[in-house]
């Protein structure tokens, strides 16, 4: 089964105190790329999400591109090109997506161009709202 992994599992992963780390860990190591895949813009919010976190959780960039390099190793990556970008900005403008909700709506359409049988986050709710194709494949670790 083609899994897609969003920036919450992958987040939760790195972090040993995460309420998440767990099965979002065990879920990441199961992972190859030929089964397991991420968004190019998941990068990017890992990136961000661990070099903000508070107090001693945050990393510092290099160990930030750690995980990265971590998860560029185990995942395959996707990426939209233009044309798909557009057609999946098109898409949320139809959901009636706003504000950060369009990167939610990107991941799924990675997920989709990536043909993922299953998505896992920890932000259902997210993703509940981009339509009945992708509300079947959301599932949590």
């Amino acid at each position: 089964m083609r899994a897609f992994l969003d920036t919450s599992v992958l987040v939760a992963t790195f972090y040993a105190e995460h309420e998440c780390h767990e099965p979002s860990f065990a879920l990441f190591l199961r992972q190859k790329k030929q089964s397991g895949c991420t968004a190019a813009h998941c990068l990017a919010e890992v990136y961000s999400v661990t070099t903000r976190m508070p107090g001693k959780d945050r990393a510092s960039p290099d160990e930030a591109l750690l995980f990265v390099d971590d998860i560029r190793e185990r995942l395959s990556i996707v990426a939209l090109d233009p044309e798909e970008y557009l057609e999946m900005l098109k898409e949320a403008a139809a959901h009636g997506i706003l504000g950060g909700g369009v990167y939610d709506a990107l991941a799924a359409r990675c997920a989709i161009k990536a043909k993922a049988e299953a998505i896992y986050t920890w932000n259902a709710k997210h993703f509940q709202r981009l339509g009945t194709d992708i509300e079947a494949r959301i599932k949590t670790p």
